[in-house]
């Protein structure tokens, strides 16, 4: 994460180094095609997709992608998830390894789900 307050993902996105930025900008459009309705906003320091509720953040940390789809979330895909680090409302995805972006998508959609019945 950065110490740089953000007004905008774009800001947000532009401050890490090109491999991260990468990761970074797949998350965002894997998010968006899962939410066409959600707004983006910056919430706690990170990009946040908004619809009704936050639906889901993500941010650059040292070693990782952190997505946050809150705590239920992590429960209910928990099956799918013993291969990364989670913690409640968090999962890590490694820098290491490709992102699971279907996963991503997966977990996305169904908190849409959730916030519009």
């Amino acid at each position: 994460m950065t110490d740089k307050v953000c007004v905008t993902i774009d800001e947000y996105i532009a401050l890490f180094p090109a491999p991260v930025k990468k990761l970074l900008i797949r998350m965002r459009e894997t998010i968006r095609e899962a939410a066409p309705e959600a707004v983006e906003k910056i919430s706690y320091r990170m990009p946040t997709f908004y619809q009704k509720q936050n639906l889901v953040h993500f941010a650059a940390m040292k070693h990782h992608i952190g997505f946050y789809p809150g705590a239920e979330a992590v429960v209910v895909f928990a099956p799918k998830l013993t291969e990364y680090v989670t913690s409640k409302g968090a999962i890590q995805f490694p820098l290491s390894k490709p992102l699971p972006l279907d996963l991503v998508a997966e977990i996305t959609r169904w908190r849409v789900k959730k916030v519009t019945p």
